[in-house]
């Protein structure tokens, strides 16, 4: 009966802790990718009116669903994200509590909290920050340093040894992935039905760009140095220079057209009518290499492995019903980094009966 007690006690402690580091991993989520400092403002705000949120208000999950998931002050909708976060960090932590030895749950709550944080940035902004990937996969190498069974080992050294080399052989994966992609499928062409109207207008550091009803941002299509980007014209206007039937061949700092080079600085916006674009594309973002160098880190080269796997299937799934369901969407993007961290957590709490599975298989 004491034990079952104990049990109760800690399963509650465990879910009211994961709700409370889900909150603070929203101020994370809203604040990284827009440069914000996670400590100043102190308290946390509402992202419409910018009021402080009152203690009172902000608890975890319960304040959500108190105000409807609207602020108190302005009424504004707060996002259903914030509620998610909190139930699926106390819902993980609950789950990791139970099922692993209290030294490794917590180094376990570490990692799932770096996974949730780059899950939702990258669903949000298609990036994840290295404040994440880098961040997790130091944490990574030293968790395994103070919790060796997180490598299967008794030994620290060992444990640091192979958490830095399992990081190493993710990177390393996705990087071969990453440029054979580039090879295969660095270049997509998109011949349109009728001539097409497009605007570039520059504003600060980057540009809106955008083709028919697609916009999307200049940065988006320049990941490399050496990408290219081409639209054939029928028609441009760029500043007060005029061309007809023209190839712009752009580059991220310059545009080749009809001979003359102008640099995107000195131009202001670019207009015109286009049947054909060709962009450059990547298999997937440099954040994703560093993601699944944390999962390494953490987990072991193998985690690394079967997350690669398992994620790549899983994207491809929901790539294809996208297709067929959804209106085709040239400039669509899909973060990998959720899928990396669907396959990581897999592997935490099936990896075992995976590996049990797929060795009955191999089996004459």
């Amino acid at each position: 009966m004491q034990h079952s007690t104990q049990d109760i006690l800690f399963s509650t402690f465990a879910f009211a802790l994961g709700t409370t580091v889900g909150s603070f991993l929203n101020v994370c989520i809203y604040r990284w990718p827009v440069d914000l400092s996670i400590n100043r403002p102190h308290r946390s705000f509402c992202p419409q009116c910018k009021h402080p949120i009152p203690w009172h208000h902000n608890l975890p999950l319960i304040s959500w669903l108190a105000l409807g998931g609207r602020c108190a002050n302005c009424r504004a909708k707060i996002s259903f994200r914030y509620f998610a976060v909190e139930l699926v960090t106390a819902v993980l932590f609950l789950a990791i509590w139970q099922r692993f030895p209290w030294q490794v749950a917590i180094a376990y709550w570490i990692f799932v909290s770096f996974l949730i944080i780059g899950t939702f940035i990258d669903f949000e902004h298609f990036i994840i920050p290295d404040r994440v990937t880098i961040g997790g996969t130091i944490a990574g190498v030293a968790c395994s340093v103070v919790v060796p069974a997180l490598m299967q080992t008794n030994s620290r050294v060992a444990a640091g040894i192979r958490a830095t080399l399992a990081a190493a052989l993710g990177y390393v994966i996705l990087l071969i992935v990453l440029e054979a992609g580039k090879i295969a499928f660095g270049r997509k062409r998109i011949a349109f039905d009728a001539p097409t109207p497009f605007t570039w207008t520059k504003h600060d550091d980057d540009a809106d760009f955008i083709v028919g009803t697609e916009e999307s941002l200049w940065s988006e299509y320049f990941a490399r140095e050496k990408d290219r980007l081409l639209l054939r014209c029928d028609e441009v206007r760029i500043d007060d220079r005029e061309y007809g039937n023209v190839t712009l061949d752009f580059r991220y700092d310059r545009v080749n057209a009809d001979g003359h080079v102008l640099m995107l600085d000195d131009v202001t916006h670019i207009s015109g009518v286009t049947r054909e674009l060709v962009i450059p594309r990547e298999a997937m973002g440099r954040g994703d290499l560093k993601f699944l160098a944390a999962i390494g880190a953490f987990l072991g080269w193998r985690a690394a492995l079967f997350s690669l796997f398992a994620g790549s299937l899983l994207g491809s799934v929901i790539g294809l019903v996208t297709l067929v369901v959804g209106k085709p969407v040239w400039s669509a993007k899909l973060p990998f980094g959720p899928y990396l961290a669907f396959g990581a957590l897999t592997w935490m709490f099936f990896g075992e009966i995976v590996l049990h599975w797929y060795g009955t298989l191999l089996r004459p």
